[in-house]
């Protein structure tokens, strides 16, 4: 071992050795258990704060590309507050009692991105609250005639009322229309007639719970049409016409690129634009129910048909069709000739 493998040693960074066949072979020191430890620490950090940045670059391209979603949340953040004044005010508690709460749930959950949407729920959920309110106190006053017979009474007008509300939901213009109203009137009736048996003052009870419902639903309506309002009838326009133009450029790029003398990559986003056609019929038929509830606004008056919105769909997916059996002909490995396809083109 040479002078200068000697020295390398004992400074503790490598040492050399030399093998018989005269080549050198560097051997570093192993990191200890801490240094191990802090590599891994780090490393930990790092995939954790690249993870944290990339959902954060998500949340923000969501809300500059449609700033509406963020106003949205505002919107919801503010009618919480605005119900939540009857709880923390004492006039207004002492007015609604602690069945303020009931206002704050409604907020939650008929609070809805369209006008449509929060007016379909809030309709819904104001019929099936009251119909099952006044059903459940009809069926507790009936069966406390009976006497000792009131539990199973109750229990059967519960089984029956549920097992046939809950197969309505089976019919596809309840399904369509009342699917929510539906489970609310289960719910409803349940609590009604099941808490009803342990409380004496049931029909206040009931008509306090439905004012706070009540309260609740217009704070719910007024923020939701006053303040920048997302009407889902014109967000229904807009995807009718934004389809229209797809379809359009699909068919343009597939021609183009069949046409097209080099390589037709360029097109190829622009052709693929009809599968955004074939996907949208849930959500064309999602905002033309919810279009039907809102008041006249705009362009769209009372009663607009927004049934034919759907026939339009249905006549841009059957041309879709259409041009993904021609993209695929165009881009199959049979093609014709170079002069047959310049004399198409002229």
């Amino acid at each position: 071992m040479d002078a200068a493998a000697r020295e390398a040693q004992q400074s503790g960074v490598e040492w050399r050795v030399t093998v018989p066949e005269g080549t050198s072979v560097t051997v570093e020191h192993e990191a200890g258990p801490a240094a191990r430890a802090w590599t891994w620490l780090v490393a930990c950090f790092a995939m954790a704060w690249s993870r944290v940045a990339g959902f954060a670059r998500k949340v923000w391209r969501i809300g500059t590309d449609d700033p509406r979603k963020a106003v949205h949340g505002l919107k919801v953040g503010l009618a919480l507050v605005l119900v939540s004044v009857f709880y923390y005010t004492r006039p207004l508690y002492d007015g609604v009692g602690g069945s303020a709460m009931w206002a704050i749930m409604t907020v939650v959950v008929v609070f809805e991105y369209t006008v449509g949407g929060s007016v379909y729920k809030c309709f819904n959920r104001v019929v099936a609250t009251a119909s099952a309110g006044v059903l459940a106190l009809g069926v507790h006053w009936a069966a406390d005639k009976f006497g000792e017979l009131e539990p199973y009474i109750l229990s059967g007008s519960l089984f029956l009322l549920a097992a046939a509300a809950t197969f309505s939901r089976f019919i596809p213009t309840v399904k369509a229309r009342f699917d929510y109203g539906v489970t609310i009137f289960i719910l409803t009736y349940s609590l009604v007639a099941v808490s009803g048996y342990r409380v004496d003052e049931l029909a206040a009870l009931a008509q306090q719970r439905l004012s706070t419902i009540a309260i609740g639903i217009f704070l719910c309506l007024a923020v939701s049409v006053l303040i920048c309002p997302v009407w889902a009838g014109q967000e229904l326009h807009l995807l009718t016409t934004r389809n229209m133009d797809k379809l359009a450029a699909a068919v343009v790029a597939c021609v183009e690129g069949y046409f097209a003398e080099g390589p037709a990559s360029s097109s190829r986003a622009g052709a693929d634009g009809y599968k955004c056609v074939l996907n949208s019929k849930a959500s064309e038929d999602a905002q033309a129910n919810l279009a039907r509830w809102e008041p006249a606004h705009g362009r769209f008056g009372f009663r607009h048909p927004y049934g034919q919105y759907a026939r339009v769909g249905a006549a841009m997916r059957a041309c879709a069709y259409c041009v993904e059996a021609l993209c695929s002909c165009a881009g199959a490995e049979a093609q014709a000739p170079p002069h047959v396809k310049r004399l198409l083109r002229d």
